[in-house]
């Protein structure tokens, strides 16, 4: 059952949170968000990046491949749509009133081949499958991602967020180059911010953690590293060896590519921002400047 947790802290002026684990961003604080999106993005294409605009959906078959669906059962949302034949849409449309939970009754769907994004970098590495490349790839992508978790905080933690991601794909030392890249960015956005992030050493949320190898790896070899604020992780580096590159056969070199992103979630950000700055946002420094981002 889905637990949700009140807000401590009071959620700046055009944010609205529900209980479903949603939130609505409009006004000053949609102004100020978009600033940072495109602050960042600034960077991004300045060091070679090409944006993308992807679905919300990806095929399952595509989270198969890097074994997501035993790893994060627990945060996994598909998209369901009734059966293609009439005779059966006519069955769901006879028997589809809501029960008192305002749920559907739905005893027959199409089948279910896609999931909706639970990160906005995944489909990066499908649309590189299958080539070798000749050199480094640079792609900046903002989507709506989705997990199921088991409590919902507004701007903290969410059923659907907007994730801005920067991913490299290339060479071991390319994408270690980039990521150390990506922390000065982080550093100089939350510098200018007036922010004092911590940075941490994670891990991600595998669904039980002590019998999955992959968590145990991450304990003894760290690739995920949070930019924390008031204890939320509003930013992360991520290392992803060839994990990717050889789930997708994407070559470099010779070799499977190597990976890696810098993920930031946009609406943590508003949240932190509202407990240095207050609930004003048109009170808040901006992220970016005449002169940009010097990174």
């Amino acid at each position: 059952m889905i637990r949700t947790e009140p807000l401590a802290r009071t959620l700046p002026r055009g944010v609205t949170g529900s209980s479903d684990g949603t939130c609505t961003v409009s006004g000053a604080a949609l102004r100020w968000l978009d600033r940072l999106d495109r602050a960042i993005v600034g960077v991004a294409e300045a060091c070679g990046a090409d944006q993308h605009a992807f679905p919300p959906v990806i095929p399952a078959r595509d989270l198969e491949r890097i074994d997501y669906f035993r790893s994060f059962p627990h945060l996994v949302t598909m998209p369901v749509t009734f059966p293609a034949d009439e005779a059966a849409q006519q069955r769901v449309a006879a028997d589809c009133a809501l029960d008192a939970t305002g749920s559907v009754p739905l005893r027959e769907h199409a089948p279910v081949r896609h999931a909706l994004i639970p990160a906005a970098c995944y489909p990066v590495y499908p649309m590189l499958g299958r080539s070798p490349l000749d050199r480094r790839v640079l792609v900046t992508t903002r989507g709506t991602c989705f997990r199921r978790e088991v409590e919902f905080i507004p701007l903290r933690r969410q059923w659907t967020f907007s994730m801005r991601e920067i991913v490299c794909v290339g060479t071991a030392s390319e994408v270690r180059e980039f990521l150390d890249r990506g922390r000065r960015l982080v550093e100089v956005l939350t510098g200018r911010l007036g922010l004092d992030p911590e940075w941490a050493v994670a891990s991600d949320p595998f669904f039980q953690p002590h019998r999955n190898p992959r968590a145990l790896m991450q304990l003894l070899a760290p690739v995920k590293h949070e930019a924390v604020v008031d204890e939320l992780a509003i930013s992360s580096v991520n290392l992803h060896h060839d994990h990717f590159g050889r789930a997708f056969e994407i070559g470099r070199d010779g070799r499977a590519a190597h990976s890696g992103c810098v993920a930031f979630g946009l609406e943590r950000w508003l949240g932190v921002m509202a407990g240095r700055w207050g609930p004003d946002p048109a009170r808040w420094p901006g992220p970016g400047g005449s002169g940009g981002l010097d990174v």
